[in-house]
């Protein structure tokens, strides 16, 4: 893994600095945007390096290339051996590059699979961390059935006789986010996002204005205390006042304690008793008549 990435003390980038008027007015939705793609957050390779030891990256999906947009690893948490799968951004623009700005290819999605079907075999837990603006919409990636990948992963993860625990550390976007996001549970931190689309496209889409993507971030209902009162996650985890970028350290701490609790929540299911937990789980999604 690039130390560069994972291991480097955050440095300030100052932000402009909007009249009064104009903070006021923003909305609350678009605030969390903001603060999700916030150049300063720590990305999965930070919280990674901060939670796990023993870490061995696996590369390749054995078909077509390696995919940098995904990291995928063997490691301990707490001495347990369990399996990462996570979204990665680059920081600089050389990093950003080489990540597709962590925009997944096809070959990254079943690099993701290979790993979670390694998972199964020799039963150990899955944990994934979401912070994509969405798959990668280029031709290439079509050619390569990027549908395909998201979809297959979609249902091999739901059948998965693991315990799964998904965290949403950033933005969590469209399928490119969902592909790894069938978990047990599922966390978000507490400015991190997660929706069928982003704020710009969707403002493209219902107003023809890519610039209203403030108001179609409010309409999208995509922060972590909406999702969670829809029964869409299970937990919000929280960032110290200013948010993850201001401390990441005591970020990484929270999920960390997060993901030992609901580890020892699932600890007592069976395989098919996980499978069917996490049927349930997404079958009552989208139900507002019970």
């Amino acid at each position: 893994m690039d130390s560069a990435e994972s291991g480097a003390t955050p440095v300030p980038v100052p932000d402009p600095a909007p009249a009064p008027e104009a903070e006021a007015q923003q909305h609350p939705a678009w605030q969390r945007v903001q603060l999700a793609r916030h150049p300063n957050r720590p990305h999965s390779l930070d919280y990674i390096e901060r939670i796990f030891t023993g870490v061995q990256e696996i590369h390749g999906d054995r078909f077509f290339a390696d995919d940098p947009a995904i990291v995928s690893a063997m490691a301990l948490f707490e001495g347990r051996p369990v399996m990462v799968v996570a979204e990665q951004k680059g920081r600089s623009t050389k990093q950003k590059l080489h990540r597709n700005f962590g925009m997944p290819k096809p070959e990254g999605y079943r690099k993701a699979l290979r790993t979670m079907e390694l998972a199964a075999k020799f039963g150990r837990p899955v944990i994934t961390f979401l912070d994509t603006p969405g798959a990668y919409p280029g031709i290439d990636a079509e050619e390569r059935g990027q549908a395909e990948a998201i979809a297959r992963n979609l249902r091999e993860m739901a059948r998965l006789g693991v315990p799964v625990i998904v965290i949403v550390i950033g933005e969590g976007g469209s399928g490119g986010a969902l592909a790894l996001g069938v978990g047990n549970v599922v966390l978000m931190l507490e400015n991190a996002v997660y929706s069928v689309i982003s704020p710009e496209s969707c403002a493209s889409i219902i107003y023809r204005d890519s610039g209203k993507a403030e108001q179609a971030a409010g309409s999208l209902r995509l922060i972590a205390e909406d999702l969670l009162s829809f029964g869409l996650i299970d937990g919000v985890v929280p960032e110290p006042p200013g948010g993850a970028q201001e401390d990441w350290d005591s970020t990484a701490a929270g999920i960390k304690t997060e993901i030992h609790k609901r580890l020892e929540e699932l600890a007592p299911l069976n395989p098919q008793q996980l499978v069917e937990h996490r049927y349930e789980k997404f079958r009552r999604m989208g139900n507002f008549f019970v």
